[in-house]
C-alpha cells in the first residue's frame, strides 16, 4: 500500500496534477473515551506531544487542501499508551474518518481539522 501511495504521489507530481497543500500548525482531534461515553476535542501543536488520560498524542504534520479545492485535512499522528507503548502511527484524513482512525478497546481518535 505504501509503495502504491508513493508511486501515485510521484505520478501526480510529474504529471502536474498534484494539488497544493497548506501546512497548518495545530491539529484538532476528536477523542472518544468508550468507558465514560464522552467525546473530547484535543488541540495539538505540530511537533508537540499532549497527554489525554492514558494516551500520549503526537502530531508530526497537519495539512489542508488547496483553498480552491474541496476542503480536506490530513494529519500524521502517533499515539502511545502509558503501559503499551506506540499503538498508532499513520495518516488520518478528515473526509475519510473511517479509513485510518485509532480504534482501540478504550478510545477512538479522529482528525477534525487543522488550524
Amino acid at each position: 500500500m505504501r509503495k502504491f501511495i508513493a508511486f501515485f504521489m510521484m505520478f501526480c507530481a510529474l504529471s502536474g496534477t498534484a494539488s497544493a497543500y497548506v501546512e497548518r500548525e495545530v491539529a484538532v482531534l476528536r477523542v472518544m473515551n468508550k468507558d465514560a461515553g464522552k467525546v473530547h476535542e484535543v488541540k495539538v501543536l505540530v511537533g508537540d506531544e499532549v497527554q489525554f488520560e492514558k494516551l500520549f498524542i503526537n502530531v508530526r504534520s497537519c495539512k489542508q487542501s488547496d483553498p480552491f479545492d474541496a476542503e480536506n485535512f490530513w494529519g500524521f499522528v502517533e499515539i502511545s499508551e502509558v503501559d503499551k507503548g506506540r499503538i498508532y502511527s499513520n495518516w488520518m484524513n478528515r473526509n475519510e474518518p473511517g479509513q485510518n482512525p485509532l480504534q482501540h478497546a478504550d478510545y477512538d481518535v479522529w482528525l477534525v481539522r487543522c488550524e
